[in-house]
């Protein structure tokens, strides 16, 4: 990557950490005063995927990277996601056989 390339990466890096900080002290304001907002998980769900686009982006366009650098930049999201998914839609259910008993 060239010179350019890495000031690029660096300073979309620091613009999206100023947003995310900016982003949360607002939220924390906004909690304190009272009011969840509905689109809260939205926007965290927003910047997360940015997140990981954002280090996608670098792993795969980098003309350098190894297959195993490429497989894990992709690998890696996926295991979270699903990992995420699956104890989201995964029913646990309490078996209180103390109850039953009485």
């Amino acid at each position: 990557m060239a010179s350019g390339g890495v000031l690029t990466a660096v300073a979309g890096s620091v613009a999206v950490l100023v947003l995310v900080v900016v982003w949360r002290r607002r939220s924390v304001r906004r909690s304190r005063a009272g009011g969840v907002r509905v689109f809260s998980l939205a926007g965290r769900t927003v910047v997360g995927a940015s997140v990981i686009v954002a280090g996608q982006w670098l792993a795969l366009t980098h003309p350098d990277t190894t297959t195993v650098v490429r497989v894990a930049a992709l690998g890696l999201p996926a295991l979270v996601a699903s990992w995420s998914l699956v104890r989201a839609l995964t029913v646990t259910v309490l078996d209180d056989r103390r109850r039953d008993r009485r």
